[in-house]
């Protein structure tokens, strides 16, 4: 958590967490509730101190039902390099099991495993 500023302001579909501790109750509520977790990110433009990253991720709720979701994330760093804003726009599509595609063991996504733009996405 020591990687946002004291004061970061997200916005993270209609959830707006201010303050590192706001960002930890949410990403501790997130990550209960999309299961198996699986993500690829790819830098699309930087400039300065702000990145803009697309993205697509595969996860399952607690009945079972799988999703893979799809967004854009803008960030902007602070002086000494800490995320100080978080805009990220995100659509979850409901899918069956047989149509995920990332199935890597948990934890990072392997080197050789293809990325966004390799997987049309």
């Amino acid at each position: 958590m020591l990687v946002y500023t004291q004061d970061t302001r997200w916005r993270n579909r209609a959830e707006f967490p201010v303050g590192r501790e706001a960002v930890r109750q949410f990403l501790a509520r997130k990550w209960a509730r999309e299961l198996d977790y699986r993500l690829i990110k790819e830098l699309w433009a930087f400039s300065g101190n702000r990145i803009a990253v697309r993205f697509a991720y595969e996860w399952h709720d607690d009945s079972g039902q799988w999703f893979r979701s799809y967004g854009n994330e803008n960030w902007e760093f602070n002086d000494q390099g800490f995320m100080q804003r978080r805009f990220a726009s995100i659509n979850d599509l409901p899918i069956k099991a047989s149509e995920r595609t990332f199935f890597w063991p948990l934890g990072r996504r392997p080197d050789d495993h293809p990325g966004l733009s390799d997987l049309d996405l």
